[in-house]
């Protein structure tokens, strides 16, 4: 069954969240919301997740789960705000122990922080199934970016995190604790073999001269794609992603941004 997706694009963190789901008036997922933030004021909003949560209400959907692709760096997630609001389950996958077990010690957080995942409601293994309503959704893990990166299959959509960007743009850094550039070259090789009618949705699109695209294609990627399109080798994919992760600065949220998602979007005190 094709899945409808709407995505909503936050210009601040250039970041996608979409919402698939399986008709009118039908069920739907959320994945990977944006909580507003200034960092000049330390003030957060829900403005976005609001924007979001209000098509929600205008086509009559039940949410069934809210989606994490992975534990973001550069922005911070509306998963809680989004559960408080629709009763919607908080899943990721299970390597967010990893992230919360280096970040515990890396943000200095309270002693009793939980390296479990047991802030979220589900933590999704390799080949985990699920629904959305009609739609048949299935888990993929694609470390290397970071140890619990995911890709969600549901429907005839593929939703990547930040496994892969657009063609012309390329693929993730590999620079943070847990991230592997031989993980990610293999990861996304894994997607490479999905259909070839498979829908890929980005989780961020930093484009130059061209308007934000969520919607990208198998094929595209696996002929185009600047870093592992055509002939483009493990070895020389690794090398040119260590020395490119060298140059790049880190994100300019990544602490407030990890010192919440890695609780599912509560934020500290």
């Amino acid at each position: 069954m094709n899945a409808h997706v709407e995505s909503f694009h936050d210009p601040a963190t250039s970041t996608f969240t979409h919402v698939v789901f399986d008709g009118e008036g039908g069920n739907a997922a959320i994945i990977d919301p944006v909580l507003d933030f200034d960092p000049a004021s330390a003030r957060t909003s829900a403005a976005s997740a609001r924007r979001v949560l209000g098509f929600v209400h205008a086509h009559a959907l039940h949410v069934d789960w809210i989606l994490e692709t992975h534990a973001h760096a550069d922005h911070l997630t509306a998963a809680a705000w989004l559960k408080r609001e629709t009763g919607a389950p908080v899943a990721i996958g299970r390597g967010i122990t990893k992230v919360q077990e280096r970040f515990k010690t890396l943000l200095g957080l309270e002693d009793d922080f939980p390296i479990d995942g047991s802030q979220f409601d589900r933590l999704f293994d390799d080949g985990d199934t699920f629904t959305v309503g009609r739609l048949a959704a299935r888990v993929v893990a694609t470390p290397g970016h970071t140890d619990d990166s995911l890709t969600y299959l549901i429907g005839d959509a593929a939703f990547v995190g930040d496994t892969l960007f657009a063609p012309e743009t390329g693929t993730a850094r590999v620079d943070f604790p847990g991230g592997d550039a031989r993980k990610l070259y293999r990861s996304i090789h894994r997607l490479f073999g999905l259909p070839a009618d498979t829908r890929i949705f980005l989780c961020h699109d930093y484009p130059q001269d061209r308007e934000a695209r969520a919607l990208t294609s198998i094929a595209d990627q696996a002929q185009r794609n600047i870093h592992v399109g055509g002939d483009a080798s493990e070895q020389a994919f690794v090398e040119m992603r260590l020395k490119r992760d060298a140059t790049l600065a880190a994100p300019k949220l990544i602490d407030p941004a990890l010192r919440a998602n890695i609780r599912a979007g509560e934020l500290p005190s």
